[in-house]
């Protein structure tokens, strides 16, 4: 489980971020989270909760997840589809000579403060 070097990643960047800034509480992160990134949604959540209580910044910080969806794009055709739903194989032209173009992002959206 890679999530919870995930989430130890996470809070020492805000925790950079939030000394920079002179912040002493942070109530919510949110974060854009891809459809096929290699983070699990509900593992990354229960890291969360289990991190936030051994780090004062972080006392009752909620973790908010967007999904971006995954989709890729056929160069045979010039078609995008969902990746998940139909992998590397286009369903328009059955081609294989495709590349995903979003879906696999995991960013720091916002970081909300007292």
């Amino acid at each position: 489980m890679h999530e919870l070097g995930v989430t130890f990643h996470i809070m020492d960047y805000v925790e950079r971020v939030a000394e920079e800034n002179d912040v002493t509480r942070v109530n919510k992160v949110a974060l854009e989270l891809g459809e096929v990134s290699t983070v699990i949604e509900s593992y990354l959540h229960s890291c969360w909760k289990w991190a936030v209580a051994k780090r004062p910044l972080f006392t009752d910080c909620e973790l908010e997840v967007e999904t971006i969806p995954a989709v890729t794009f056929c160069e045979d055709c010039g078609k995008t589809y969902g990746t998940v739903a139909h992998g590397k194989t286009c369903p328009y032209c059955g081609g294989g000579n495709t590349f995903l173009i979003q879906g696999n992002e995991f960013n720091i959206k916002e970081i909300e403060v007292e």
